[in-house]
């Protein structure tokens, strides 16, 4: 790449709701494990959030709605005031540098395991994630979750909702639900990880039932126009098997589309898939999309730029960019200017604690300096 000004439709000011965003780029959210014990976010992460605040929008790491929602250690919450506290910080510090952020909001559901939350994991079914899982001790076997009864879906349901008050009363414009993945919106709506008989398995307007339930209910917390789903048709990731992909997505986009949300965001979104025109054309408000850039390579030399650009001509309104963000705090201004962009640091150092891998990329003001490189 070289130093010249990039004519693209990314870098254009457009609309979100109720929000003006300078530019269609968007900071995917990214764990990194920064976060206290007691998922209280700490004053690192704020400055972390602050430097990538040109993103047109930030939607901030998964924050879990509920102590048994807990997937990994040190993983953020908002179901507490010490969390909306914490949050507070992070919003106030990206707010002074003139970004705009929502938070998701996940549950991991059997994405979990006692020694991190203290809890059993619960989901549809008594079906363990199949594969280990990361405690503080180390790599584990995941443990068989309680299925979730009547009463805790409805609970599950209004844990969501408060969590998305929460969100708004610690400064996030919005909130993102986590329906993809393989955490428990997507572990509902799959085949291979619910075997329920009820009404909130079977067939595909009862497995996609749950997350309508949360989707509607965080909409009535907080308004709509506040509200993002992301999804993630065909993704395996977190052992998932959904079964009948090309049902699920168009009967769960018609039991949305009339709500007003936000946005709805694919991730590895592939303008060429038949399934993602589908449901270009069926959902009508703003699409946001994650480009396919493979997974465990090299990003692309231009951070995603031109996967962006051809889902934008697709029908994308909005692209959501994950390693670039992290590697390049001033992403958008080296997309702008055809700048080279940082490597992608030591995956080591990606999910542990401290400045290193996390606040420590330089910007192009900044005397370049070396980042260990990933394999």
């Amino acid at each position: 790449m070289t130093n010249a000004r990039v004519d693209s439709r990314l870098f254009e000011p457009t609309r979100l709701g109720p929000l003006a965003l300078p530019n269609r780029l968007v900071m995917a959210p990214l764990t990194r494990n920064r976060a206290g014990a007691d998922g209280v976010p700490t004053p690192i992460m704020a400055t972390y959030y602050a430097q990538r605040a040109s993103a047109g929008l930030i939607i901030a790491e998964a924050a879990t709605p509920n102590a048994v929602g807990q997937t990994y250690p040190n993983i953020p919450a908002i179901y507490n005031d010490a969390h909306v506290a914490g949050w507070r910080n992070v919003t106030d510090a990206v707010r002074a540098s003139g970004g705009r952020m929502f938070l998701q909001l996940q549950h991991g559901g059997r994405a979990g395991h006692p020694d991190n939350s203290g809890l059993t994991p619960v989901a549809p079914s008594p079906i363990p994630l199949p594969e280990t899982i990361h405690t503080p001790s180390g790599r584990q076997e995941a443990v068989v979750p309680r299925e979730m009864s009547l009463q805790d879906i409805r609970s599950t349901v209004a844990d969501f909702a408060a969590a998305a008050r929460n969100a708004v009363a610690a400064g996030f414009a919005g909130v993102e639900v986590h329906g993809a993945n393989g955490h428990l919106l997507h572990q509902f709506m799959a085949q291979g990880s619910n075997h329920r008989t009820d009404a909130y398995g079977g067939s595909v307007a009862g497995r996609i039932r749950f997350a309508v339930e949360v989707v509607r209910a965080v909409a009535d917390a907080i308004g709509p126009d506040r509200v993002g789903l992301r999804i993630s048709p065909g993704v395996t990731f977190n052992g998932v098997d959904e079964g009948d992909t090309e049902s699920i997505y168009p009967a769960l986009v018609e039991a949305l589309a009339d709500l007003g949300l936000a946005y709805l965001h694919i991730v590895f979104a592939d303008p060429e898939q038949p399934l993602f025109q589908e449901i270009r054309k069926a959902w009508p408000g703003t699409l946001m999309a994650n480009p396919v850039l493979g997974w465990g390579v090299p990003l692309p030399a231009d951070g995603g730029r031109e996967a962006g650009e051809r889902l934008l001509t697709a029908g994308a309104d909005l692209i959501s960019l994950g390693r670039a963000f992290l590697a390049n705090p001033d992403l958008v201004e080296r997309l702008r200017v055809g700048a080279p962009l940082n490597p992608v640091g030591d995956k080591g150092l990606m999910y542990v604690g401290g400045e290193a891998g996390y606040t420590d990329y330089p910007v192009m003001a900044a005397a370049p300096a070396a980042v260990p490189v990933a394999s």
